[in-house]
């Protein structure tokens, strides 16, 4: 059998790219609601905030290792398995991808050193701003992945020279055309997906008849998050959507499954799109609703799937099923919120069981949404690695295929592993929940509590306080 490297590279990239956007979607949203949690204690001085705080800080701490660890292989592979992209695009995304080093990383992992170990060590301001900081540097790192990234789907501000792009202004390279729609539709994301986590772990609590009052500090805080920016995702992925028909048409005709651009878009709820007939198989759609929602008239034209070759099309399977799982997650987290609020309202949320075992059981629902979405990105940009401009074909190494396949079965055990460790721990975590403890002094030493995330350091390394 003739293996195709193009597809087994293309299938590397995407099973690291996919373990590690996990952790990032995680971690962004969970720093922002830490250093939340640290300024809620300044100001209040209640000590459940403080203790959420270093509970949250534990959890952090794994995620965020996880997070870097899966990440670096991803630098590696532009070298390894896509050279001829480095070549190509390396002198406008290496920058980028340096400053995300520079400005963000380092700062994270500057501050993140006071936030896991500075408890009792630096004044409670300090120790408060360490947490905003790091939120801060992971929201950066996110503006500068989301900046390379979306160059490669809307290049601009370069030139081209011999086939090689150089940069010539780097404000329009940064804030390329689609950079506002996709950077503010991924912090969202990664927000809401915090948010669910956060919710389901505060149900979770309170069906077990556990920690009962942060449970309820836990769920009122997602809550109020979940009920504000659930509907705001709404908004900012339909601008999102008309900015990628302007620039990327083809995408929008996959993600809709149309395929004939002389007629109105109906809107597609289900399909099984036929490729190779080039129609849609048992197919329930609303006519001209497409039409209404991308061209606010009823007779609307977009381009569709015929208007290019086939060998310009996206695979249209993976773009038409990652948008709706996308979608559909989402209309349900805006469900779960509105409805959660209602309950509160009413004062039965805390005894409503049916709803707290729902929402403790899809605590997973943020991830497999942000999964959907970079699904619906990468595939929609095919058969172009960095758009009009560099085709997939043509960016791969000369590696023979025998190896992508064996280091695609070492990454697939690897991370295995490395996944199933990291869950179990944070499962632990979770299970041990928000706890104050305070270790022994030595001799002289006067007793103080022990940092949360200090204290999972030393569990993962067997020095238990």
């Amino acid at each position: 059998m003739d293996l195709d490297p193009v597809l087994l590279a293309r299938i590397q990239f995407a099973f690291t790219v996919t373990f590690h956007i996990i952790f990032p979607s995680f971690t962004i949203g969970l720093s922002a609601y830490i250093a939340t949690l640290g300024v809620m204690w300044l100001r209040t001085d209640n000590e459940r905030y403080h203790r959420l705080m270093r509970f949250w800080t534990k959890i952090f701490a794994v995620s965020f290792a996880m997070g870097v660890v899966s990440g670096i292989v991803l630098s590696y592979q532009f070298g390894t398995n896509w050279s001829r992209f480095s070549v190509v695009a390396g002198n406008v995304v290496g920058p980028l991808i340096g400053y995300e080093v520079l400005t963000a990383f380092f700062l994270e992992a500057t501050f993140l050193g006071i936030l896991l170990f500075g408890f009792n060590r630096v004044p409670p301001g300090l120790y408060v701003l360490s947490a905003a900081i790091v939120a801060i540097g992971t929201a950066m790192s996110a503006f500068w992945i989301l900046s390379a990234n979306s160059w490669m789907q809307t290049p601009t501000g370069h030139e081209m020279r011999d086939g090689v792009a150089f940069p010539v202004d780097w404000l329009a390279i940064v804030f390329n055309p689609s950079f506002p729609y996709r950077f503010s539709h991924m912090l969202n994301a990664a927000y809401l997906t915090t948010g669910f986590v956060v919710l389901a772990v505060g149900a979770r609590y309170l069906l077990q008849g556990r920690h009962v009052e942060d449970a309820r500090t836990m769920m009122r805080m997602g809550l109020w998050l979940m009920a504000i920016l659930a509907p705001l995702q709404l908004f900012i992925g339909d601008q999102h959507g008309l900015n990628t028909l302007e620039h990327q048409p083809i995408k929008i005709a996959a993600i809709e499954a149309h395929w004939d651009g002389s007629k109105p878009g109906a809107l597609v709820l289900f399909a099984w799109p036929d490729e190779k007939a080039e129609k849609n198989l048992f197919e329930i759609a609303i006519p001209h609703g497409a039409s209404l929602i991308l061209r606010h008239s009823y007779d609307g034209l977009f381009p569709g799937l015929k208007s290019v070759p086939p060998q310009d099309r996206p695979p249209v399977l993976n773009v038409f099923f990652g948008f709706r799982i996308m979608v559909g997650i989402g209309l349900y987290m805006i469900a779960a919120a509105l409805f959660g609020c209602f309950l509160w309202w009413r004062g039965t949320l805390w005894e409503t069981r049916w709803y707290l075992r729902i929402v403790s059981w899809t605590w997973w629902c943020g991830f497999v949404a942000v999964i959907a979405g970079w699904v619906v990105t990468e595939s929609g940009r095919q058969p172009w690695l960095v758009h009009n401009i560099l085709r997939t074909a043509d960016a791969i190494s000369p590696v023979p295929a025998a190896s992508l396949l064996g280091t695609l079965a070492l990454f697939v055990i690897c991370y295995g592993i490395v996944f199933s460790m990291g869950i179990y721990y944070i499962n632990r975590l979770i299970n041990k929940g928000p706890e104050d403890r305070v270790i022994q002094p030595e001799e002289g030493v006067p007793s103080r509590p022990l940092s949360g995330a200090g204290d999972a350091a030393r569990d993962a390394i067997g020095q238990k306080g």
